[in-house]
């Protein structure tokens, strides 16, 4: 299959950036990518197209498996999607969807993205107890400290996984109890937090069209309120209102 045109041709292309992004374009039709494809279907030669893909490798757009001359997405695409998330908003989709579920559960939501190693609380809505967990808004923790970042983990692509594991791993975090912790998570569904200040969060994420993570929503409150509510009832009700919001976003509604 030839490689993917531009819709149209700007006044001064640049051949160098036209091919790079034709590369990149490949990929929507394949997971893996050979030396000699990529060559023969821009018509450049061999180490043209090594020095094209060793750009797009420098910057993690690909990476190269271990058999030789063989690439793959990187981690920076994914990261880039999220972005692309955060700029529709997707807080205004979310607003009237977390609020219904802060009514339903008495407890205080939250909506959170992941940032490399990080999840970013974008969006809170506190619930109407006297004792509740206050609004997070703007606040970043170690994805792997919080049940909605332990989520969204659980949820990456292997090779973007496994990076980010060898990066904690490199800081002195047990990666053999988080990876335990993923899987647990990756079987129930959903992810649980209990803190030591007696703070109990459960997490589910949303997904977009491709079910692909972009976000994750959770509800926190008094390890003992939440105990009495039930965890098996606050996580339906947490796969209920990500199924709104994937709705509200385009997304079918997942089981």
């Amino acid at each position: 299959m030839p490689a993917a045109e531009p819709r149209t041709q700007p006044s001064y292309p640049v051949s160098s950036v036209g091919n790079t992004l034709r590369l990149l374009l490949m990929f929507k039709e394949r997971r893996r990518l050979r030396l000699s494809d990529a060559a023969h279907e821009l018509g450049v030669s061999i180490s043209t197209a090594h020095r094209l893909l060793a750009m797009l490798q420098s910057y993690d757009f690909i990476r190269q498996e271990a058999e030789v001359r063989t690439y793959v997405l990187g981690p920076v695409l994914l990261d880039l999607g999220l972005s692309a998330v955060r700029n529709m908003d997707v807080r205004s989709l979310a607003r009237p969807i977390l609020a219904d579920l802060t009514t339903r559960l008495d407890e205080s939501v939250h909506l959170a993205v992941l940032e490399g190693d990080n999840v970013r609380y974008v969006f809170s809505v506190e619930g109407p107890q006297q004792l509740r967990v206050a609004d997070r808004t703007g606040q970043v923790f170690p994805a792997h400290t919080s049940s909605m970042g332990r989520a969204m983990l659980a949820d990456l692509p292997q090779a973007h996984l496994e990076q980010t594991l060898a990066r904690l791993a490199a800081r002195e975090v047990d990666v053999a109890a988080l990876e335990a912790q993923l899987a647990q998570i990756r079987e129930l569904g959903y992810a649980l937090n209990a803190r030591p200040d007696d703070v109990t969060s459960l997490a589910r994420t949303v997904k977009d069209a491709r079910g692909t993570t972009i976000a994750a929503i959770n509800a926190a409150g008094p390890s003992l309120r939440i105990a009495r509510q039930g965890h098996g009832q606050i996580a339906r009700q947490l796969h209920t209102a990500a199924a709104q919001i994937q709705e509200a976003l385009g997304a079918a509604p997942k089981e």
